[in-house]
């Protein structure tokens, strides 16, 4: 089973969830996704897996910031702008055999482990 985490280091619940999975015995390949950012086409992948829009998955005051708060901007340049801006990724995000969660709460991925 190989577990990824997209994670943040200085965020306390992409800590929380590291920790949580360390807890359970996994060792989640890890990236970090401020310095790693996912391409369009995997950030496609990971809203399929979740079930989930790029809105439903952007920092409020972040996507604001970089001008993504915009009702008309449709799904493609929402990713485009998440890949150019990956600040406003919502994280952490966990991906296990085909499924995601949002660690938010932390508790979250449990049902996809």
């Amino acid at each position: 089973m190989t577990v990824t985490i997209y994670h943040n280091p200085l965020c306390s619940k992409s800590r929380q969830t590291m920790e949580l999975l360390k807890a359970r015995g996994i060792e989640p390949k890890v990236i970090e996704y401020l310095t790693d950012t996912p391409g369009a086409d995997a950030l496609k992948n990971i809203l399929a897996m979740l079930g989930l829009g790029p809105r439903d998955i952007m920092r409020k005051k972040e996507a604001k910031e970089a001008g993504l708060d915009d009702p008309g901007l449709d799904d493609a340049a929402l990713i485009k702008g998440m890949v150019e801006n990956p600040i406003v990724i919502e994280r952490p995000i966990v991906v296990n055999g085909g499924k995601a969660a949002l660690g938010r709460p932390p508790e979250s991925v449990l049902e996809i482990l």
